[in-house]
């Protein structure tokens, strides 16, 4: 085994409507919670990076690196911003993992945090429309949803996908967050419900989406050799992969595959020396229930056209072959987009560490994070090791 980056603590907001408090107030919750958990000092914090995708937009508010430090009283250190849309969280991951791995810094603080509700319902979906090909997709109106519709019906035509298999993620994921005391959902919806909720872009209904959300996450990661100085416990980074793809979605070959997230996927495996078999429990980006049936598909626990097929054996349930958004998922977790990516890593380090309490995957040692932009023009991989 090589050089490794290890996490040595969490910490998480609440995630919801959060109408008493604003973008500061949620970052500094997290990053706080992080800290109590690590047990670092913030003397020894080299640097921080922090993962949003439009506070401009959303909030008025931008210089979130410099904003981060300043309200943590961390000093001169430096601090960095990242963006990719919805992976905007693992981004800032992936950030700090190379600047351990290249001796640039030793401890650094990570942190995700969008607030959406502060605009309304419009200027909102806006915002995130900026994240496809704005030229040639949201000036002629196909929003997020459109897209993912379009993905979904294809899927249906191509494969036999039903609206019950759309369905059956979010009744899953919303059972899982109902035990994930940071989760905007924290109740189980019946299938039915799920299957007659309102019609938000054919065939996709309110509930195969993700909410508008508050919430903020955060990571302290450092060096393997740094790591006995915070806890006995640490959790490694074993790979971090980034791939691409064209932004606008009529592009791809297949609408029905991301192509970015087969190859950064496969290379994650590969860098870990571990098969998709090896891995024991799953964050994957479902801000539309379609988005997770493709994303086991193209991670390999289901062959393509079979990502509906492994929902109705179970096999993606707390207790199945393959674990997937024991967290409650982007679609009951909730999904303040840059706060995503790192919320999933927090909840594989739960996992891992045995402290996921009543949504705990017996056994977890190995946890693979799937962290998408956009249409899956983005995507980021990392596979944690306990």
């Amino acid at each position: 085994m090589g050089k490794r980056v290890a996490i040595v603590g969490v910490g998480m907001s609440k995630f919801g409507e959060l109408w008493d408090m604003n973008l500061r107030d949620i970052t500094l919750e997290a990053g706080v919670s992080a800290i109590f958990d690590s047990q670092v000092k913030g003397s020894q914090i080299d640097a921080v990076t922090i993962g949003n995708m439009s506070a401009g937009r959303f909030t008025g508010q931008e210089h979130l690196g410099a904003q981060a430090v300043d309200m943590g009283g961390l000093g001169n250190i430096p601090a960095y911003s990242v963006e990719a849309a919805c992976a905007s969280g693992g981004a800032a991951v992936r950030h700090a993992y190379m600047a351990i791995m290249s001796g640039e810094h030793e401890v650094m603080m990570v942190l995700g945090c969008e607030k959406m509700s502060d605009v309304n319902q419009s200027e909102a979906m806006d915002t995130m429309s900026v994240a496809s090909d704005w030229e040639w997709e949201g000036l002629f109106g196909a929003t997020f949803p459109a897209l993912y519709a379009f993905m979904a019906r294809r899927h249906m035509l191509e494969h036999g996908t039903t609206l019950e298999h759309l369905s059956m993620v979010a009744v899953k994921n919303h059972a899982n967050a109902a035990h994930n005391e940071f989760a905007q959902f924290r109740r189980p919806v019946p299938l039915e419900v799920v299957m007659k909720s309102g019609l938000l872009a054919d065939p996709l209904r309110v509930l195969h989406s993700s909410p508008v959300t508050d919430g903020a996450a955060g990571l302290i990661m450092c060096t393997e050799e740094r790591a006995k100085e915070f806890t006995d416990t640490p959790v490694y980074i074993e790979s971090s992969e980034q791939a691409g793809d064209t932004l606008a979605l009529h592009d791809r070959k297949d609408i029905c595959t991301m192509e970015a997230v087969k190859k950064s996927s496969a290379s994650s495996l590969k860098e870990a020396g571990l098969k998709i078999d090896d891995i024991d429990v799953f964050e994957l980006h479902d801000s539309f229930t379609i988005g997770e049936i493709i994303l086991t598909e193209d991670i390999g626990i289901a062959k393509k056209g079979e990502g509906g097929k492994i929902l109705e054996e179970g096999l993606t349930e707390k207790d199945g072959k393959y674990p997937v958004n024991t967290s409650g998922g982007l679609k009951a977790r909730g999904h303040p987009i840059g706060a995503t990516g790192v919320a999933q890593i927090v909840e594989l380090v739960l996992q891992l560490r045995g402290d996921a309490d009543k949504r705990q995957v017996d056994g977890a040692e190995k946890g693979m994070a799937v962290n998408i932009g956009g249409t899956g023009a983005t995507s980021i991989v990392h596979i944690l090791g306990r």
